[in-house]
């Protein structure tokens, strides 16, 4: 599992090397890693999660990450003990029908030697992980991460508006407002 402290040089580790080979990535970065790297979750987690990726050229979604950066990731986390996966594009998907507005600007940035993250904020990750909780069911890590950033009944809204832009269904609108109103916004269905 993976500390706050230990993605940090994992981080710097991985950045180290890809500066030494001569490549440069950047990344945007979301999830429970994220959360970490921020100070913002308490969880351990397996694993930092990257929605797009470049390399000096416009970022696209990381469905696969480049080889040469898989391979810096996978000589670090086998190097460190967190094995090789630890640097994944699990929840690329999110990239295709849009990041929430303002996420870029609202984004951390942080360089470590060849590596730039744009990490997710506190508002974008309640946005993914609300999405993330009315679509893995309530009894899930996100709906404990999204308790954990304390949004507020506006943040939740917001959110709830954005994911529906990724699900317009009736099926995921009724779990939604379920959802929203189990997190105390008893009249969501009058903002969304």
């Amino acid at each position: 599992m993976i500390t706050p402290g230990r993605l940090e040089e994992l981080l710097e580790a991985l950045g180290q090397l890809l500066e030494a080979q001569g490549h440069t990535y950047t990344l945007i970065t979301v999830g429970g890693g994220s959360l970490l790297r921020q100070r913002l979750g308490v969880r351990p987690t397996r694993d930092l999660d990257v929605i797009a990726v470049g390399n000096g050229e416009a970022l696209r979604k990381a469905e696969v990450l480049p080889t040469p950066l898989l391979a810096a990731a996978r000589d670090v986390g086998v190097a460190a003990g967190v094995g090789e996966n630890w640097l994944n594009a699990g929840p690329a998907g999110l990239v295709a029908l849009g990041l929430p507005a303002g996420f870029d600007e609202r984004a951390e940035v942080r360089r470590f030697g060849g590596l730039t993250l744009h990490i997710a904020s506190r508002f974008d990750q309640i946005c993914f992980k609300l999405h993330a909780a009315v679509d893995q069911a309530p009894a899930s890590k996100h709906l404990d991460d999204l308790r954990l950033l304390e949004p507020t009944a506006e943040e939740l809204v917001a959110a709830g508006r954005w994911s529906m832009t990724h699900d317009p269904s009736e099926g995921y609108r009724g779990q939604l407002l379920a959802l929203l109103r189990m997190l105390g916004v008893p009249d969501a269905d009058s903002h969304l």
